[in-house]
């Protein structure tokens, strides 16, 4: 057995692919339109995945959106969340609060933080190698909502 990739369900196909493309970075490797079928699949890597990501590789987020409408997905709490490694913790949750992303759950200790996706997926960061010595104004931040 081989882990191949995530489903998330989308409401909003522009809305989540500035999210998970624009925002957190990822990067569209393939995509199919199935009009008899009315839903786009669309499958995302992280960069260092990218270059190699085909449906054996293990490491692609599939986005589906249903052209029909549907009854908002919600919160279901038993997904649990991605995880994507960053370079940076302080300087990549800065950068999505720049962008206009609630950090749901700051960076505090340095190590890991959580945002949440426009149909509230939650995304977890976590920084590579050990933990970056904590700091203001991450310390002193309130986690807001819940993730």
């Amino acid at each position: 057995m081989k882990f191949l990739h995530t489903m998330i369900r989308i409401s909003d196909l522009d809305a989540s692919l500035d999210f998970y493309c624009d925002k957190l970075g990822l990067i569209e490797v393939m995509r199919y339109e199935v009009e008899s079928g009315r839903f786009t699949l669309i499958f995302l890597a992280a960069e260092d995945d990218a270059e190699n990501a085909d449906f054996s590789s293990g490491s692609l987020i599939e986005l589906t959106y249903n052209w029909d409408p549907e009854p908002a997905y919600g919160e279901a709490r038993n997904f649990g969340h991605l995880a994507f490694e960053v370079e940076d913790i302080y300087a990549y949750c800065q950068k999505l609060i720049d962008a206009g992303i609630t950090i749901n759950r700051p960076p505090r200790c340095g190590r890991m933080a959580f945002v949440r996706s426009p149909d509230l997926v939650s995304i977890e960061l976590i920084q590579k190698g050990e933990p970056l010595e904590p700091r203001e104004p991450w310390i002193s931040m309130p986690n807001v909502g819940h993730w």
